[in-house]
């Protein structure tokens, strides 16, 4: 499988907010650390107290640390952007920490946010995201994919926006469970169903990604770079 043996360095998943890692990318990260490979998540933002609360601010924290573990992360990066304000900073700061992070990992594989999500925050930091990997370096990632995430990807605008069009699919038959479990501990986040963000909804997605490539269930990507 392309994502345990064409690249052995670390990984590493960008999500823009908490929970994002797990909703687009948590069976595959599974799958790779239960195979020993070292998976690093960078949340690229930090709610701020004046704007969502502290104690919710603390909560998401704590819920994304026992996701974390769950899925069995390396290490976790907490950049302090501040979240659903990323376009009034400049964006040179956003291309410096991500840029810095990826150097210092020495990320040979990204997970990026899809460019098309009705999110401003996931655009931006995808955007970022891509600077900081341009191949233009004496080190850089060699393999870049996006993932979509429930509840942002799918409102796009069809036509309009880039659409999340997947070609490259991963098994995650075996570790879908821990997924599910993953985004369970993101107690404060999850919606009964049929709100998108509910565990009803992962599965069904997963379930359709799966039947894509004949699979019990699969995570869809877009390559965006690939080097072998």
């Amino acid at each position: 499988m392309i994502f345990e043996t064409a690249h052995t360095g670390p990984v590493l998943v960008i999500a823009p907010h908490p929970d994002d890692e797990v909703l687009g990318v948590g069976g595959t990260i599974a799958r790779l650390t239960e195979k020993g490979r070292e998976v690093h998540v960078c949340i690229a933002t930090r709610g701020r107290a004046e704007r969502f609360g502290r104690d919710q601010v603390e909560t998401v924290k704590a819920e994304a640390a026992a996701a974390h573990d769950i899925l069995g992360i390396h290490q976790t990066h907490w950049l302090d952007h501040a979240a659903a304000e990323l376009d009034t900073e400049p964006h040179g700061a956003l291309n410096r920490s991500l840029a810095d992070l990826v150097g210092r990992i020495g990320a040979q594989v990204l997970f990026l946010p899809h460019p098309g999500d009705i999110h401003l925050d996931h655009q931006l930091v995808f955007l970022s995201a891509m600077v900081a990997s341009r191949p233009a370096q004496q080190e850089y990632p060699e393999a870049i994919y996006v993932y979509e995430t429930l509840s942002e990807t799918n409102w796009n605008a069809p036509y309009l926006t880039p659409p999340f069009t997947p070609n490259t699919f991963v098994d995650i038959g075996d570790t879908l469970q821990t997924k599910l479990d993953a985004f369970a501990a993101f107690a404060s986040q999850v919606r009964a169903s049929p709100a998108e963000r509910s565990i009803d909804a992962l599965r069904a997605l997963a379930t359709l990604r799966g039947a894509t490539v004949h699979r019990k269930a699969a995570e869809g990507f877009v390559a965006v770079r690939q080097c072998y």
